[in-house]
């Protein structure tokens, strides 16, 4: 029942007013120096370390602390496990590339995450997928027989990516709720017309586009990777015929704007579940905006560390919550 949830949604109506707002996040675009910026995030309550660099890094631990706040509340976290399914698949990759290279993949896993990361290396090494979570055991078979095949480490990629979409969808129609089932089937879109975009300039088939795209409720697999075949401008024409012409449009621009807005899209499912005051809507909602917030902060600091302009780091903010 929905008012299982209330104590954990009381926790985050609390938290939610630490999320930084458009106000500070432009302060921060402004920031002439480390100092300046690092004043403006203690003014907020966040606590910078010494240099910018150290600030970047800290934020890869953030996101894992809010998991493990939302996840003491939640009565069942079973029910937000797919908001994790993107880190799980890609430590996945990092695992399977990892063996055929012979190098440590604990540098590249990312967390939070789903799976025992002190074990996937190994089981992975030694082929005991029965070990592995259930909604990564098929995919680690079917792409390590593949690797060892061919070692074709762009297929392996395609393979691993399109089974997260796909697990991604199941778990949410399977959860019933109408927020991560749109969240899910929008991650899935996105991912495929960004998929079929990169393959349509490198002038892949038709079969091998087939393979890395999933297919969502709004757009077919085969359809998409039909037109992707048939090079950038089918693909486009393709989109525009089925009501994504404004994405068409930014991918003809800058695949930056294209990323920046559906960023923004997926962004504006949150507006609607923070309004909730019971279920699980609110708990997906702040995850999702500490996401969000994160990879603000994210862009502000790595572009300043490289020199950008400040109408560039503008340009790539992405919705923020509050």
């Amino acid at each position: 029942m929905s008012t299982e949830y209330a104590s954990a949604v009381a926790a985050v109506r609390a938290m939610e007013s630490a999320l930084l707002s458009q106000a500070d996040i432009e302060r921060l675009i402004a920031a002439e120096s480390w100092r300046e910026a690092a004043d403006i995030l203690r003014s907020v309550s966040i606590n910078p370390p010494e240099t910018s660099g150290g600030f970047i890094a800290q934020l890869d631990d953030e996101l894992e602390k809010t998991w493990e706040f939302i996840s003491s509340y939640v009565p069942s976290p079973s029910e937000l496990d797919l908001l994790l399914y993107k880190n799980d698949f890609h430590d996945l990759k990092a695992a399977l590339k990892s063996l055929m290279s012979n190098t440590d993949p604990k540098e590249l896993y990312l967390r939070p995450t789903l799976l025992d990361l002190d074990t996937l290396y190994l089981n992975v090494r030694e082929k005991h997928w029965e070990m592995l979570p259930e909604h990564i055991r098929e995919t680690a078979e079917k792409v390590y027989d593949s690797l060892a095949a061919n070692m074709d480490g762009q297929l392996a990629d395609m393979m691993t990516d399109r089974a997260c979409l796909e697990k991604m969808r199941e778990k949410a129609k399977l959860s019933g709720n109408d927020l991560l089932i749109r969240y899910a089937e929008l991650t899935a879109l996105f991912a495929d017309i960004k998929t079929a975009y990169r393959l349509s300039l490198m002038n892949k088939t038709e079969a091998f586009i087939q393979t890395a795209v999933c297919g969502s409720d709004e757009l077919d697999a085969a359809a998409l990777a039909r037109a992707a075949a048939g090079g950038f401008e089918s693909l486009t024409g393709l989109l525009e015929s089925t009501g994504f012409g404004e994405l068409a449009e930014l991918l003809k621009a800058s695949p930056a704007q294209f990323e920046k807005r559906t960023d923004d899209l997926t962004a504006a499912l949150i507006e609607d579940a923070r309004m909730k005051s019971f279920g699980l809507d609110p708990l997906a909602a702040y995850y999702l905006a500490k996401e969000t917030q994160i990879k603000n902060l994210r862009i502000i600091f790595v572009c300043k560390d490289c020199g950008a302009d400040t109408a560039i780091i503008k340009e790539r903010m992405r919705m923020l919550y509050v």
